[in-house]
């Protein structure tokens, strides 16, 4: 392929509205264009690429059974109502204005279980794995990070459907193996962490994460034990507060500048992890109590997934002062004005020697032995795990980092089949619902996380694997000078016939023009051709990833590069 036809508008200077470097890149190597807020176009470079991370998804897919659909984008709105999904995705799912019964998809596990409601009867048509590359589109309130959070997204999304529990954990394992196929392929450097199921639902979830300072995800890790996962659901080594000996009789005090537990703990020299925080949500309408260490922060996911429920919320002053007669920064287990439920944090689990709000404004409780003065709902892991605890495998300080999630794998079971009537008679003639699972990965995002993973201050470094060229020919002069004409247009003829795709530049361009943008670019390797090399019997190679440069005999060249390139 000649550059002059070929058609990459490169950048020299970053986009003001790009912050991290693979939207800083993308948009100035010409692999994308923004169109409009989370909506991109991919130009021929990127395309190039982005359809060698689809090849290599096709070949693993299809490597553990997996058979290729292409479903719709326009979804019947009525499908998804009957998973009440419609309502659980809220303003994220995108309405046809015009007409009101299509909406569309943010993911296809609806329509892949209306398809086997339609059509799979037995659990001899079973494990059955069924896959796409689709278009996505959810109407994200906050685009950003070019394509790694859009309003339309590629996904490879895949879906199995099994007879039984153990037929479900085949699936999901095959599964995991092809991902990590899939990412180690593409030359990523990943984790794998335990993740909440969510708005999905099901019984296990893991996702496939880059650490990234940019990501929107945080996970806790320690890659020396392996201990890896997602903060929603992390867990840490913390010994509880536990019981003081002697514990007095409860006492109230008057707290009249004491706001926030910090300000308590300094004023009354009080340790701060028996400075208990009362956090007041309303989940599935109702007002609830979760009694925690004063250092710690309550875990909303971990909330949702103990009350079953997405319907979780904070709870506003007003409603705190109906249910408590006080306000924040004075509440606590006791002398509750209204009947609820009240939790507390596993870490708290019978202790005593504790400090709370006495749900009067201005006061507090200090010696609060939660077996003796409270009567509590019961315990559990509410709490966010913090950076530096041990870790539940070694022992070993945890860190706290941000991430990109690339790919997230579901066990479903039956919610979905339950509810669209996707069912199966089993060995013994009784009918079932079909065991679902399903499986993600962001097709865009992985181009960008090659690209985090692999640049410099010049621009991108792409892998042998993924490279939209294999060779960058660098012509100098190659308009004035016939001599360089010929050598660049006989290396790139016999480079393709042995199957290596070329880029030769061959614009009216300086030399230092065509070094930036092939740096920027990003081919591995670039041959430059010049007048002044050929006099000396000499062309130049330079692998881009080391910045290595090597002058050798242009005879020797298609050898060097197959060698290279293994071909």
């Amino acid at each position: 392929m000649y550059q002059s036809q070929f058609f990459i508008p490169t950048l020299k200077e970053i986009p003001n509205d790009a912050q991290m470097p693979s939207h800083q890149l993308m948009l100035r190597a010409g692999l994308i264009r923004q169109i409009a807020a989370g909506v991109f176009s991919w130009l021929p470079l990127g395309y190039k690429v982005l359809k060698k991370v689809q090849d290599i998804l096709r070949e693993e897919m299809d490597a553990i059974g997996g058979q290729e659909f292409l479903l719709p984008a326009l979804n019947p709105k009525e499908i998804w109502e009957q998973t009440n999904r419609v309502e659980a995705m809220g303003d994220v799912m995108f309405h046809i204005k015009n007409r009101d019964n299509l909406i569309l998809a943010p993911t296809h596990e609806e329509i892949i279980a209306y398809h086997a409601s339609q059509s799979v009867k037995s659990y001899k048509e079973v494990p059955q794995i069924w896959y796409q590359i689709q278009n996505k589109f959810r109407n994200e309130p906050r685009p950003k990070s070019g394509v790694m959070r859009g309003r339309q997204f590629l996904m490879k999304d895949s879906y199995s459907l099994d007879a039984t529990e153990e037929g479900l954990d085949i699936s999901y394992e095959k599964h995991s193996d092809a991902y990590h196929k899939i990412f180690n392929r593409c030359g990523i450097k990943f984790f794998v962490v335990g993740a909440s199921s969510g708005a999905m639902g099901g019984s296990k979830s893991q996702e496939f994460m880059v650490e990234n300072p940019f990501g929107e995800d945080t996970c806790a890790v320690n890659y020396e034990s392996g201990y890896s996962s997602n903060i929603e659901v992390a867990v840490s080594s913390v010994e509880q507060v536990g019981r003081i000996e002697n514990c007095p009789e409860i006492e109230k005090f008057a707290t009249p500048n004491a706001k926030t537990i910090k300000e308590l703990s300094e004023q009354f020299d009080l340790p701060i992890e028996r400075c208990a925080k009362s956090v007041v949500y309303i989940i599935d309408s109702k007002p609830v109590l979760i009694l925690m260490r004063g250092i710690d922060e309550l875990n909303e996911s971990k909330l949702q997934s103990f009350f079953g429920t997405n319907n979780v919320r904070p709870a506003d002053e007003s409603e705190i002062l109906d249910v408590f007669g006080a306000h924040p920064g004075s509440l606590g287990p006791i002398n509750i004005k209204k009947q609820i439920q009240v939790f507390a944090d596993n870490l708290l689990h019978g202790a005593n020697g504790l400090v709370s709000g006495a749900n009067e404004d201005g006061q507090h409780f200090k010696n609060i032995d939660l077996e003796r003065d409270c009567k509590l709902d019961g315990y559990e892991d509410f709490r966010t795990v913090l950076a530096g605890e041990a870790d539940t495998i070694s022992g070993n300080p945890l860190k706290v980092v941000n991430a990109i999630e690339l790919g997230h794998i579901f066990k479903l079971g039956t919610k979905y089949s339950e509810a669209l009537g996707a069912k199966i008679l089993d060995e013994n003639g009784k009918e079932k619902p079909i065991i679902m699972g399903s499986y993600g990965i962001g097709v865009e995002r992985v181009l960008a996380c090659v690209i985090e993973q692999n640049h410099d201050e010049n621009g991108i470094i792409w892998n042998k694997g993924l490279t939209p060229f294999h060779v960058h020919i660098l012509g100098l002069a190659f308009d004035k000078s016939e001599q360089v004409q010929n050598v660049c247009n006989q290396l790139k003829d016999e480079l393709e016939r042995l199957g290596l795709e070329v880029l030769l530049d061959d614009r009216k361009e300086r030399p230092g023009f065509k070094f930036k943008d092939a740096d920027l670019i990003g081919i591995p390797v670039q041959v430059v051709i010049g007048d002044r090399g050929l006099e000396e019997n000499k062309v130049e190679l330079k692998f881009r990833k080391t910045g290595e440069k090597v002058e050798i005999s242009p005879d020797n060249i298609v050898e060097s590069l197959t060698k290279f390139y293994e071909v």
